[in-house]
């Protein structure tokens, strides 16, 4: 039996990116991974989809549970009040059940503490250092995808049955979720995300259905600098991520626009779009709640979401402008879209 409202679930990596025990507060022992998930994160039966939401800059482990809970609760909300833009979602149901991975993103609101965290958001998920994010994730995303009920049928955009799995990110925790789907597929072990698509086993035929990031902190050619075999393609058709990426943008963010420019020489996602990418982009606008994103909108490898009309809020006097505001009815519109079409 399902809840009445979403169940969000929380996990917490150190500062070197490695899970922490949730009881002990010490490092999970790499041989534990999958039993401490298998006894921490059993996907519920009555889940219709599952997400994995990554925080980004200046978030409490607190804030990043009310942040994900709000997101879906809207999604509720939005569905409830009005089926008929989600005919899928209405006629199957949509019981999300949402893990939210939490990591030590705190630093002073300035342009030394911006650049702290996106230093460490990078040791953290570089694969050539110390840094653990990008393995402890796909460990995670492959257990998910391992555990969640079959689906029917493939490919991602058809399926009837089973549980569909969707990445959501903000800021930083954006660049996260790319760093795993991307370690996942070069990674050859059957317990990551991706194994199935490698051709390692022909009977689980799909992975992520969607990727939905908000005001990504990373430079716009990141796509092809930073995270080049995330798509399937005719060099890696072992890509485990066979849904739309969707990044946000807002003119009036300012952490990914006037920090980010001195920071790395180059405007951010958040702020301006993906710009150059391996596979060809489609731009369109948020929506407002009363229209309904036509399939062919979302319905491609990259999409650029204009949010300038309507990420527009800052916290009082902070120099990040609406980099953070994210958590609005009009999100929750679109990340229902996009799990709607997943179907």
């Amino acid at each position: 039996m399902s809840p009445a409202a979403a169940v969000v679930e929380a996990v917490d990596l150190d500062e070197s990116g490695w899970l922490l025990d949730a009881s002990l507060g010490n490092p999970v022992p790499a041989h534990r991974l999958r039993h401490y998930f298998a006894e921490r994160l059993a996907p519920p039966a009555w889940a219709t989809d599952i997400f994995v939401y990554v925080h980004g800059w200046q978030t409490s482990p607190r804030s990043a549970h009310r942040t994900a809970e709000r997101l879906l609760t809207l999604a509720h909300g939005n569905l409830e009040a009005a089926p008929d833009r989600y005919p899928a979602l209405a006629a199957g149901g949509f019981n999300p059940w949402c893990v939210v991975v939490r990591w030590p993103s705190s630093s002073p609101i300035t342009p030394t503490g911006y650049r702290r965290i996106r230093d460490r958001a990078h040791a953290m998920g570089a694969r050539d250092g110390d840094g653990h994010a990008a393995h402890i994730l796909g460990r995670l995303l492959g257990y998910l995808d391992a555990e969640r009920a079959a689906p029917g049928a493939a490919p991602v955009l058809a399926n009837r049955d089973g549980q569909y799995l969707h990445l959501v990110g903000h800021s930083f925790g954006c660049r996260f979720l790319c760093e795993a789907v991307q370690w996942a597929a070069d990674d050859q072990r059957e317990d990551t995300l991706g194994w199935s698509a490698a051709g390692r086993s022909p009977n689980r035929p799909f992975t992520v259905d969607s990727m939905l990031l908000f005001q990504m902190a990373a430079r716009r050619d990141a796509f092809l600098s930073l995270f080049p075999r995330i798509l399937p393609s005719d060099q890696h058709d072992g890509a485990p991520l066979r849904g739309p990426i969707v990044a946000t943008y807002s003119r009036h963010d300012r952490a990914t626009g006037f920090w980010h420019l001195r920071a790395e020489h180059q405007l951010g996602i958040g702020h301006s779009g993906i710009g150059p990418a391996p596979a060809p982009m489609f731009t369109t606008r948020l929506l407002s709640l009363d229209e309904r994103y036509p399939l062919p909108t979302l319905d491609h490898h990259f999409v650029n979401v204009d949010a300038s009309d309507v990420y527009v809020r800052g916290r009082r006097f902070s120099p990040a402008g609406a980099h953070s505001d994210h958590v609005r009815p009009e999100s929750s519109h679109l990340l229902l879209s996009l799990a709607d079409y997943s179907r």
